[in-house]
């Protein structure tokens, strides 16, 4: 961007002169009557949003138009991208309470809203459906070991490759149903999210005429084993897990935790259930260390194996409200809405022990018929911790943790190396 060239205006207050934001009726009949979420730069009166598109994505591009790879005047190619599967509408997206973090239409703006875009509006989609085939070692492993099948059916195939469909969902949150899940008023949010984002979106407080906040968080996947069109009939056996991001387990395969075993154990089961002639889903929340960041679960990590009597269960949770000041901020209040979106009106089979999770779910109106706990035999060793203390505190098990067992249920020792030189000699700084 041209140093003579400036982004920069005063926020304004609503009601006064200059901003006219498209309308935004949050949970109307129709999505014409609802209205498109305006969020870029190019409308700057009609805009009717906070935040920008993207997330926390919105600072490469700002770093793109900073460095002059990204023209800002051009306009995205978007009549090739609509979903390769439909998704909805479903009852639940016309309930403004159902769904508040999402935008259920954002998958379909090329459709729902064309008139906007005819009209040169830049109607960015917030949520994207394809379809992928799945290569997972434990898949292929099940199928050596005969847990699972190939199928004609175009799930599964010998190789161990399984078909999928995927949606990636970015964050829109309807700030007062927000404060409703939480039982607080919009003034008390809207403060809370000023203040603790370091007075980052002054228009949270300046704005009140904009209902609508894309925060800079990170959103979700949701992955589908078998037909979509079959999630809202309550009939169909359907098997959910809604797994929390972890990057150490999930992908580089850290045995300090159960997240990966129960992720691929859950995957394995939604196959099976496709199979069956029902669907699979695994929705994949972007949270984390339990929302806390992954700084923070390392430095937990630290204290726990560097604790006077050292990784016991005992002090599993201890441990992260000495560091972070609180045990979880996932807020599974705010995770049915991707469920709502996709249909689902009753699981039959939930792979998760989580009480937390467990219990928004059901609050939210889905009935759950069969709670699925890990298989004992994938808990590594090492998590023996974690799992001990969960179930301790209310974590669904076919098996109770008692004062006892969890003080005797120990970790692996964290030994530091010794500080060495270039030269290889132990104990010696140059």
């Amino acid at each position: 961007m041209p140093e003579k060239d400036s982004a920069t205006e005063l926020t304004t207050h609503d009601g006064s002169f200059g901003p006219m934001p498209a309308r935004m009726a949050w949970g109307a009949r129709t999505a014409e009557e609802r209205g498109p979420v305006l969020a870029t730069t190019r409308h700057a009166t009609q805009r009717n949003a906070v935040g920008a598109h993207a997330g926390g994505y919105s600072i490469y591009r700002a770093l793109a138009v900073a460095s002059g790879g990204l023209d800002t005047s051009s306009f995205p190619k978007l009549e090739l991208t609509t979903p390769a599967v439909k998704i909805g509408p479903h009852k639940s997206w016309f309930d403004p309470a159902k769904i508040v973090t999402m935008d259920p239409f954002g998958h379909d703006v090329q459709n729902v809203f064309s008139k906007w875009l005819d009209k040169g509006y830049d109607v960015r989609p917030t949520i994207a459906v394809t379809k992928a085939h799945v290569e997972l070692p434990e898949a292929k492993e099940a199928l050596r070991e005969g847990r699972l099948v190939p199928d004609g059916l175009g799930i599964l195939s010998s190789s161990g490759t399984s078909v999928v469909t995927k949606a990636a969902i970015e964050p829109v949150w309807h700030l007062p149903g927000v404060a409703a899940r939480f039982g607080v008023s919009e003034r008390v949010l809207r403060d809370a999210l000023f203040a603790e984002t370091n007075f980052m979106y002054s228009e949270l407080i300046t704005r009140n005429d904009l209902s609508l906040f894309l925060p800079p968080i990170g959103g979700m996947t949701a992955y589908i084993w078998g037909d979509p069109d079959l999630i809202p009939d309550p009939e169909v056996e359907l098997a959910v897990r809604v797994h929390d991001e972890c990057n150490g387990s999930d992908v580089f395969g850290s045995d300090i935790c159960t997240c990966r075993p129960y992720l691929t154990h859950a995957i394995e089961e939604c196959i099976k259930t496709a199979q069956r002639g029902g669907t699979g889903i695994v929705v994949y929340f972007r949270k984390e260390g339990r929302a806390l960041g992954e700084v923070t679960k390392y430095l937990v990590y630290n204290m726990r194996k560097r604790q006077q009597g050292g990784d016991v269960a005992a002090e599993y949770f201890n441990c992260t409200q000495s560091v972070a000041g609180v045990t979880d901020t996932r807020f599974q209040a705010l995770m049915p809405d991707v469920l709502h979106w996709l249909g689902v009106t009753k699981i039959h089979r939930f792979i998760s022990m989580s009480d937390m999770k467990y219990q928004a779910i059901v609050d939210s109106g889905i009935e759950v018929v069969h709670r699925v706990e890990i298989p004992p035999e994938l808990i590594p060793a090492d998590a023996q911790v974690e799992i001990a203390a969960k179930v301790h505190q209310g974590y669904h098990a076919s098996y109770e943790v008692d004062s006892n067992t969890l003080n005797a249920v120990k970790g692996r020792e964290y030994y530091p190396p010794p500080p060495t030189t270039t030269s290889g000699v132990e104990g010696k700084v140059p």
